[in-house]
Order: C-alpha cells, then sequence, then structure tokens
C-alpha cells in the first residue's frame, strides 16, 4: 500500500483520533500494550502531565496511506529537561552544556513516565513496515534540525525496532531492568517450587507477615471506585515526595484511567481497620503485568513486597500471562524471581562533536551491561539450578 510522502505533526495525540490511532497502535503484534494506546497518551495530555507546560510538548507524528486514511504514528514529545523518562542522559547534558552546546530541547519517542518496553513506531497491520518506519524516523529527523533540538531520542523500544534504527545510524543503548517469566506454572506454590529451598522459606516468611494484620484486594474493571483513586492517589504523592521530589501525574489522570482503562488496570489494595493503607498500580496487556506505581500511608513489613511481586506473580499466573515487569531499577527483585532483562533505547545525536563520544560511551556500556546482567543471574537466581 503506497503511502503520502508528507509527514504530519500533531499538538495533541486527540487530533489524530481515538480511532486512527488506535488502528496502528493496536496492531496485533503488538500484544495489546497499553502505554502506546490513544487512552493512554490522551489521558496523559487530558490531564495536563504531558504536555508542553510540564516540558513535555507534544509533537506526534503520522503518516498517511493514499486514501488518507492514517497508516503509521509515532508518539513524541519536544523536551526541555530530561525528568521523567528512565533513560538517563543527564551526563550527556552536563557535559554538553559545559562545553558550550545547548541540549535542550531535545526531541524524544517515549510513553511518558512509563519505564515499559514497547513499540514506538506504530504502524497499521496492512502496511509495509520498513516503509512507514523511514518516513517516521525522517520526520522526526527534520523536525529535530527545524526546533534545533540536540537529538532525537527513542526510549524503551522493542530489540526489533532497537536493531532496525541502528542500521539507520542511531546510537544504540542498552540497559537493563528485573522481570519475572511464566514458566508455565499451575498456581504461586508451583513457583515456589522452582526456588532455592532457601528462596522458599523466606518468600513464605515474608508474605505470612505482610498479611498478617492486612486485607488485600485486587481490583480491576468494574471493581474500581473512585474512592479506591483517592486513596492511590495519597499513596502516590507520599512516595513521589520522598523519593524524587516531583510526582508527574495528576489526580484527574487517575480518573481518567480508571473511567477509560478499568479493564487493563490491575490496583492492588491493601486494607487495614477498614482503612486504606497501601497499593500498587498494575496496567495489563495482552501478554504482559506491568508494575508501575507504589505507595503506602503505614509501614508493614514486607508488603511493599507482597503488593508489587507475589501479588503481581500470582495474579499473571492465574490469567496466563508470561510476564511480569516490575519498573525500574532495584535488585532486590532477584531474590523474588524477577531475572536481569535488557531494554533498548536509540539516540541520534545531532552535533558530531557529541555524537561521537556518545557512541564510544554507549559501546562500551552495552558491554558492561551484558556482563553484568550474566553476572547477576549466575551468583544470585533464586532459582534451583535444575530448575
Amino acid at each position: 500500500m503506497s503511502l503520502k510522502p508528507a509527514v504530519k505533526v500533531s499538538r495533541r495525540v486527540a487530533e489524530i483520533g481515538r480511532e486512527a490511532w488506535d488502528a496502528c497502535a493496536g496492531n496485533p503484534a503488538y500484544e495489546a500494550n497499553p502505554f502506546v494506546s490513544f487512552d493512554f497518551l490522551d489521558g496523559l495530555e487530558a490531564a495536563n502531565c504531558a504536555v508542553e507546560r510540564t516540558g513535555w510538548g507534544p509533537q506526534h507524528l503520522s503518516v498517511e496511506d493514499a486514501d488518507g486514511r492514517v497508516a503509521a504514528v509515532m508518539p513524541l514529545y519536544l523536551k526541555s529537561h530530561s525528568q521523567g523518562e528512565y533513560i538517563f542522559d543527564h551526563a550527556w547534558a552536563d557535559a554538553y552544556e559545559r562545553a558550550g552546546g545547548r541540549y535542550y530541547p531535545k526531541l524524544l519517542s517515549a510513553a511518558p513516565f512509563t519505564p515499559a518496553t514497547g513499540p514506538r513506531m506504530l504502524v497499521r497491520p496492512d502496511v509495509d513496515v520498513g516503509q512507514a518506519r523511514a518516513m517516521l524516523l525522517g520526520g522526526g529527523l527534520t523536525l529535530c534540525e527545524r526546533y534545533g533540538a540536540s537529538g532525537l531520542n527513542l526510549n524503551f523500544v522493542t530489540e526489533p525496532e532497537w536493531r532496525w534504527l541502528g542500521e539507520q545510524g542511531l546510537g544504540r543503548r542498552e540497559g537493563q531492568q528485573y522481570h519475572w517469566a511464566n514458566h508455565g506454572y499451575g498456581d504461586f506454590e508451583d513457583f515456589l517450587a522452582a526456588l532455592s529451598s532457601g528462596r522458599r522459606k523466606t518468600i513464605r516468611r515474608e508474605r505470612r507477615d505482610a498479611l498478617a494484620e492486612v486485607e488485600v484486594h485486587c481490583l480491576t474493571g468494574g471493581d474500581l471506585r473512585e474512592e479506591h483513586w483517592d486513596a492511590f492517589f495519597g499513596f502516590y504523592m507520599d512516595t513521589g515526595s520522598r523519593k524524587w521530589g516531583r510526582p508527574y501525574l495528576s489526580r484527574p489522570f487517575f480518573s481518567l484511567l480508571g473511567e477509560r482503562m478499568a479493564d487493563r488496570v490491575l490496583l492492588v489494595m491493601a486494607r487495614r481497620g477498614g482503612r486504606w493503607i497501601a497499593g500498587a498500580l498494575n496496567l495489563i496487556g495482552g501478554d504482559c503485568l506491568y508494575g508501575r506505581h507504589w505507595g503506602c500511608v503505614e509501614e508493614v513489613p514486607f508488603l511493599h513486597f507482597e503488593l508489587c511481586y507475589y501479588q503481581a506473580i500470582d495474579w499473571a499466573i492465574r490469567h496466563g500471562l508470561p510476564r511480569v515487569e516490575a519498573g525500574a531499577q532495584g535488585q532486590h527483585k532477584i531474590a523474588r524471581g524477577y531475572l536481569p532483562q535488557p531494554v533498548y533505547s536509540a539516540h541520534f545525536i545531532a552535533d558530531p562533536a557529541l555524537r561521537g563520544p556518545v557512541e564510544r560511551f554507549l559501546a562500551e556500556e552495552r558491554a558492561g551491561v551484558q556482563q553484568e546482567m550474566e553476572w547477576l543471574e549466575e551468583e544470585f537466581s533464586p532459582f534451583r539450578q535444575e530448575a
């Protein structure tokens, strides 16, 4: 199918529209990734989270076919900072600006505030992928030049996109996260049986202590109420203010999430004495449960592990999901069955004076990440060797 040569730029995803956007984002190849759906991205804009005022100026790209229908899209933002990205380039910015350059603005293709792998170049199923990707990338590079941006960055891309982008000359970056894999377990006890005896005992003790005085409720779909979002937003704000000082999501966003995506939300909440005291927010994909945010207003030993890791594993097993992604960082996740996995990003740096050092850094970093993942799994995996 032929495509029109022009690439359009939209200042809101709503300008492209739900039907047109999700015709691309809903490609079965993307396994129903919730973070590139219209409802998620539009919700961030409608709730004033990912907008110009917060340093996330939408510049979404779209390509049309010969009949004028949207054939491919790419979420894209003009950034005035590097916050809320989870792929850290602050050292590049500091070095460039100390040398007299201007690192911001930059262009970023990502799901805002979301360290989860997913497609960034969304192509309708009946459209040629290579042609559509080339046009979207070309549009991004043109915008980079137009705005005088320091570069075009694509964060948490899929591995096929990462390899293709590298073939187009972009720098390839590799990092790591900790994911749990479902090896056909029948239930949580079946999963525990695959662990060493010491880890089994530790996890059983942690779960017993966490659940001694609390009730846990796994809420999705029609079970979600505004009272739950009120409580969870309190947890989110408390954790955000203590951990990094700038929570990114507004209270209206959570209401929109419940209104538009309730069937793709799993909210794990803990209650003690009739009061909600902690919660963990997950989003449900076609092949993955994505852990996103956690918070509490009362300290209970091991409750964080219970709500964020063990309840997620149990829910994924019961619903036949192949894996759980538990968000950014945290080597403590290894002991709970979450093993190191690579995550990818790709970077075009406009100034050759910065591009060369960055590419040398990326080559060394990739080698180091691979070695570290192998070492972590070999030394700290909780699974029995025969398993």
